[in-house]
């Protein structure tokens, strides 16, 4: 009885002692690696534009009579806008009058062969060109906007004399755009009146429905990207120009590798990230290898992996902190 007490003993000393050797073994759970369809997008930022904008000018050098709008105002296409003082109009017309006179007189002349046909060439010729001029400061008098849009700027008052800034400047905002640069790469995958997501910074996640309008023909050699037009109809004006603006463009879906979030561990002091592969030695325990990965796009509580990990392999979910390159663990069941 002594002797097997004492055999007793011993396995239950062994035991004890695989038990506490197991028990100081670092507990991790594990996650398996996957491969799954997910979308096939690339997000770009860029800052809302007006679809046009117009600088109502002019070169009369008349004097502001009266401007009929005002910044934040409504305007339609042909609307008139601005009238210009008509002093300079009369003034002209006085002459034109005098040449005229001078004109039929040298006319005269030559009828009764006084005169000379190159005088009545040189006054026509002055005479012509003098109506042109006023014609044109005539339709220069009332100026009118050439597109349905908004006031964004008034840089004069009645009475100023125009300098070298445009009166008013007036933006088409329905629809509006939005220009972004985006990498040569996806230049074949890029066509006019595909479907873009456009978010905005200041209404969160909501999306606006965009679409490829201009797609520009040549690559810029310094950053490799050509510029997109993507065009937002804004009927209800909630876009306004300025705006930070987030461009999704997809193009499908394409088959990736993915893990949790929370699998993936940045490197303290670097932009590197890494997993920990795990290795079974049996049921409980088993060793663990750091390996960097590359990142893809994240899928709310997952990641995209580009580069590293393989299809099939567990990895470390939870308690990286405790565990380093080569050592072993236990899982926690």
């Amino acid at each position: 009885m002594a002797a097997a007490a004492a055999l007793l003993a011993g396995c239950t000393g062994k035991d004890d002692a695989k038990q506490q050797v197991r028990e100081e073994l670092p507990l991790v759970t594990l996650a398996t690696v996957t491969r799954e369809a997910v979308d096939n997008t690339t997000e770009y930022t860029a800052t809302v534009e007006a679809f046009k904008t117009n600088n109502i000018s002019s070169n009369s050098g008349s004097r502001i009579k009266r401007i009929l709008v005002d910044v934040g105002s409504h305007v339609r296409a042909g609307q008139s806008v601005v009238i210009l003082d008509d002093v300079n109009i009369a003034q002209q017309q006085i002459s034109l009058s005098n040449i005229k006179r001078d004109l039929d007189r040298a006319k005269q002349l030559v009828a009764i062969g006084g005169g000379t046909q190159q005088a009545v060439d040189q006054l026509q010729a002055q005479y012509d060109a003098m109506a042109r001029a006023i014609r044109t400061m005539q339709e220069n008098t009332v100026l009118t906007s050439p597109v349905s849009g908004v006031v964004t700027v008034k840089n004069y008052d009645a009475g100023d004399l125009p300098g070298a800034l445009p009166i008013l400047t007036i933006e088409q905002q329905q629809p509006l755009k939005v220009v972004v640069a985006v990498n040569e790469m996806e230049y074949p995958m890029i066509k006019v009146g595909m479907p873009v997501d456009v978010r905005l910074d200041t209404y969160g996640e909501e999306v606006f429905a965009g679409k490829v309008s201009i797609i520009h023909p040549s690559v810029d050699p310094s950053s490799r990207t050509f510029q997109v037009e993507v065009s937002i109809a804004n009927s209800g004006e909630r876009v306004r120009t300025g705006m930070f603006a987030r461009v999704t463009f997809n193009y499908g879906s394409r088959e990736s590798t993915v893990v949790p979030d929370r699998a993936v561990v940045k490197q303290t002091g670097s932009g590197v990230r890494y997993v920990f592969i795990y290795n079974a030695e049996n049921d409980s325990t088993g060793k663990v290898e750091w390996r960097e990965v590359t990142l893809g796009r994240r899928l709310k509580d997952r990641y995209e992996i580009t580069d590293g990990l393989e299809e099939g392999m567990r990895i470390v979910l939870t308690g990286q902190s405790r565990i380093t390159d080569g050592s072993r663990a236990q899982l926690d069941k």
